[in-house]
């Protein structure tokens, strides 16, 4: 009986073990799959041509907060170089609330540092003493801002403020705030501005240098970030744009309302990095013989050339065929350097890129000589031996 007692409780025990649930593992998802953001509305491109890689309500109208800047920094930068004009700084400047680089009536800076005030401390004084410098009012400003966005086919933007303060009609989306950041991250002047982790203002009056950290932390916190803003009111919560480049593939990414904005850039910019190759086109190496038709040489030499290189979809760049394009034969004169053909590349039937192949040198056309001009080489031939 005891035998039987001490069977039973090795069994209940066995099946204890086997029954127990397994402990739980944290979900992972493969590589390249898209990922999970808490963002109210997200969207993430390629930056040399704003195609889109993820997207999540992307045309939904939300309040931008301070990503406002962007544009008003693009637009001040833009008035800078034709003339980066010092500004004496007046009460009406920066009679505004929110963030602040501290400006102070009878200050003097150039717009270029008032746009360095923007992108790093999102100075709202910065903004507003910008918007009225360059436009006379804010109102005006905002005109330019909105036509700004017209340019650049932003169809669910509307500019109110310059520093993106709370208002009822002013507001954008994921998508035109990712184009618009294509557009800024090509302004050379901003693209430094925004990719500095601190910037140095030099005011003209008082004569005093001031260095500003700049609010993106992810310039520190991820590989290849060189830009671009952050922003946060009550009615937009946490909003940021951010660009990175890697191996020269550019990738920007945008989230609205979003409290978990810094962790879920660095899952959107890994995606966007998953998606894109950069591939090089240097056919300068190609070489070949093309025959030459009616020519005083039977052959020309062709050479390739180097086509630089393009940012693809990685699917397009791992498919992509290679097919040289060329005559049987051309016929003389050839000249050094003219086109004779290319090598295509394509994806799927359609193409991705093209180098271009041409003559190495020259072959003029055969001229048959008559028998005047045969008798007197041979003269020449006979008497220069001598």
């Amino acid at each position: 009986m005891v035998a039987l007692h001490w069977k039973i409780g090795i069994c209940a025990l066995a099946l204890a073990v086997v029954l127990r649930p397994a402990p739980a593992r944290a979900e992972t998802k493969p590589a390249g799959s898209e990922p999970s953001v808490s963002a109210k509305a997200a969207a993430v491109v390629n930056a040399d041509d704003g195609a889109v890689l993820y997207a999540k309500n992307e045309r939904q109208h939300l309040a931008i907060a301070s990503t406002t800047k962007i544009m008003t920094a693009l637009l001040t930068l833009e008035a800078a170089r034709d003339e980066n004009r010092a500004v004496t700084i007046s009460a009406e400047m920066i009679r505004v609330e929110g963030s602040s680089m501290g400006l102070r009536a009878g200050d003097r800076l150039t717009l270029r540092d008032l746009a360095a005030g923007m992108l790093s401390v999102s100075g709202n004084d910065a903004a507003n003493a910008a918007a009225l410098a360059v436009a006379g009012t804010q109102q005006a400003f905002a005109d330019k801002m909105n036509a700004k966005a017209a340019a650049l086919g932003l169809k669910d933007t509307h500019f109110v403020t310059p520093s993106g303060l709370d208002d009822g009609a002013h507001y954008s989306c994921a998508y035109d705030m990712a184009q618009l950041a294509c557009a800024a991250m090509k302004n050379a002047d901003f693209a430094e501005i925004a990719g500095k982790k601190a910037l140095r203002v030099r005011f003209l009056s008082p004569a005093v240098t001031r260095t500003f950290p700049n609010h993106n932390k992810l310039l520190s916190q991820y590989a290849g970030c060189n830009g671009v803003k952050t922003g946060f009111t009550d009615k937009a919560g946490r909003c940021l744009v951010s660009s990175a480049e890697r191996n020269g593939v550019r990738v920007i990414a945008v989230t609205l309302n979003d409290p978990d904005d810094w962790r879920d850039h660095k899952a959107l910019l890994d995606y966007g990095f998953s998606k894109l190759t950069g591939r090089a086109f240097d056919d300068s190496s190609f070489r070949l013989s093309l025959p030459v038709a009616g020519g005083a040489a039977q052959s020309v030499a062709v050479r390739g050339s180097d086509g630089g290189s393009r940012v693809l979809r990685t699917e397009e760049a791992q498919g992509l065929v290679r097919t040289v394009e060329l005559p049987q034969f051309v016929y003389a004169p050839v000249e050094e350097g003219q086109a004779l053909g290319c090598v295509r590349y394509t994806a799927g039937g359609v193409t991705v890129a093209q180098t271009e192949l041409t003559a190495a040198g020259n072959v003029p056309r055969f001229v048959q000589k008559n028998w005047l001009q045969k008798l007197w080489e041979g003269i020449r031939r006979l008497f220069s031996r001598r």
